[in-house]
């Protein structure tokens, strides 16, 4: 599959104009609902595009755009002539934004809103499968997608320095970097996705740093305060069929190779994020896997949010690049790719965060965990929360001499069933109600012991306290407590007084 010889190049003069066009328009993310109605709206974020194209019916020069940009409609040259004003459709062509075909013009590009808490950009990406009504280059350069949402919403936005989005692709990454980074730095290894980048980033009026090649190479001896990366992790034979998310290596290797240099670019104290996958064989537990990759002092958190059937996750990929997997191509293809799993003992293909944080001089901190229920809150402040809790945790010395308070937001529940002497407890289960929903099954001392956690008395105390009421050893319940209580302060389940 070969690569398109020319690259869009839209300039800061077409962006100025096309800027000014969208502005008048409203086409950001707010005007967009406002125009389509959250009913439409929402329609097409599920794929459904004919609820929107008639909401759009009513909506003048900004109608005209949504149905360009987000329906893949064709428009009629007096409409495009005034919407884009005082872009012209023919500079529009020439720039590669547009097509001209019969009955007007079409999109070229996708350009669609996207926008946080603190505001709306644009972002410049290539037309998905189901537009163009083929497969998609090998060069293709994905829209903001439900990965990129995703590792968005599970990045910390502490203020830093200096920030790398390795990989950038479309560049929407390092978007929302621009709100806590005084400076981003942003690669890739394809220059049609640095080409549309750079299209983003004038179009939103960003100075963001720009630079190509492989992996960490443009970057060499560089050192930054936060790396972020959505790598081409898509795990399976050595081929490259899309630039987005093949690597050319094989198996979980894409991963694997950016858990391990990922540090070296880190100041201390630097926090890297990323979206990972990882193998899970017959062989080996996939938190033996994922830890071997770390280099030393590095802080690690891995949350495992998914886990494919090696089936599904290949009809899923293939679906994706917009390839029917009962066409012929589909079946020699999916073949290939499971011939491979069979061949490596594959079971299922992990998926998740990972959080790292260059920890020089300190013991390391590595934790590998499941967190596959459903929960709304970003995990991007509960990492942050993590990282602290864990400072905390080495620097505390021993826990023994801490006030504990349990939050407001953990809630213990019970759960009973019928005996032959009435109800009897059989689960106890602690319930953090907010961020990921943490939940840990205690026991009944754990949970008598949680009670006294009102801040009033250390720990030490507490134990000695529920070990004479018990009839037992202090310094026995005191080696089983301990660590129950270092999950739970990691988890936020248990927080020291006053913090």
């Amino acid at each position: 599959m070969s690569t398109r010889s020319v690259l869009p190049d839209l300039s800061d003069d077409v962006c100025a104009r096309l800027r000014e066009a969208f502005r008048r328009t409203s086409y950001d993310a707010d005007g967009v609902v406002a125009a389509l109605g959250g009913a439409a709206h929402a329609a097409l974020g599920r794929g459904e595009p004919e609820p929107a194209d008639r909401a759009s019916r009513d909506a003048g020069d900004l109608g005209t755009l949504i149905r360009l940009f987000l329906l893949g409609g064709t428009e009629p040259e007096t409409a495009v002539k005034a919407a884009f004003a005082p872009l012209t459709p023919e500079d529009a062509v020439a720039t590669g934004l547009l097509d001209a075909v019969a009955g007007g013009y079409r999109a070229a590009l996708d350009v669609r809103p996207h926008g946080d808490e603190e505001g709306s950009w644009w972002v410049v990406s290539d037309l998905d499968a189901d537009v163009l009504g083929a497969t998609v280059p090998e060069d293709h350069v994905l829209g903001v997608g439900h990965a990129s949402l995703s590792l968005i919403r599970a990045t910390t936005r502490r203020p830093v320095g200096t920030l790398l989005d390795l990989g950038t692709g479309n560049g929407v990454q390092a978007l929302h970097a621009t709100r806590h980074a005084r400076r981003v730095t942003a690669t890739d290894v394809s220059a049609r996705a640095l080409a549309l980048a750079a299209a983003t980033f004038r179009l939103n009026e960003l100075d963001v740093e720009l630079v190509r090649g492989e992996w960490f190479a443009p970057v060499a001896r560089q050192k930054f305060d936060q790396v972020v990366c959505n790598p081409p992790f898509v795990v399976g034979p050595a081929r490259v069929d899309y630039t987005y998310r093949d690597s050319g290596l094989a198996g979980d290797d894409a991963s694997a190779l950016v858990i391990r240099q990922l540090p070296g670019f880190l100041n201390d104290d630097g926090v890297g994020q990323l979206l990972a996958s990882w193998l899970h064989t017959g062989t080996e537990d996939w938190a033996d896997r994922v830890s071997r990759w770390l280099p030393a002092e590095t802080d690690a958190w891995f949350v495992q949010r998914d886990v494919a059937d090696p089936a599904l996750y290949v009809g899923t990929w293939l679906r994706d690049a917009g390839i029917d997997p009962r066409s012929p191509e589909g079946r020699v293809k999916a073949a290939a790719w499971l011939d491979w799993f069979a061949a490596n003992d594959v079971r299922g293909i992990g998926f998740g965060f990972v959080t790292l944080r260059r920890a020089a001089g300190r013991t390391p901190t590595v934790v590998c965990e499941d967190l596959r229920q459903a929960y709304d809150d970003p995990l991007g402040p509960e990492a942050a929360g993590w990282l602290d809790r864990v400072e905390w945790l080495r620097n505390s010395g021993s826990l023994l001499d801490v006030r504990f308070v349990v939050p407001d937001t953990v809630l213990l529940e019970s759960v009973e069933e019928p005996g032959d002497e009435g109800w009897t407890t059989s689960i106890r289960r602690l319930h953090r109600t907010d961020g990921p929903g943490w939940q840990h099954e205690v026991d009944d001392l754990a949970a008598r012991l949680l009670a006294g956690c009102r801040g009033a008395l250390p720990l030490e105390d507490l134990i000695e306290l529920l070990a004479a009421a018990q009839g037992l050893e202090a310094d026995e319940l005191a080696a089983a407590a301990l660590p129950v209580v270092r999950e739970l302060v990691r988890h936020g389940m248990l927080v020291p007084a006053g913090r």
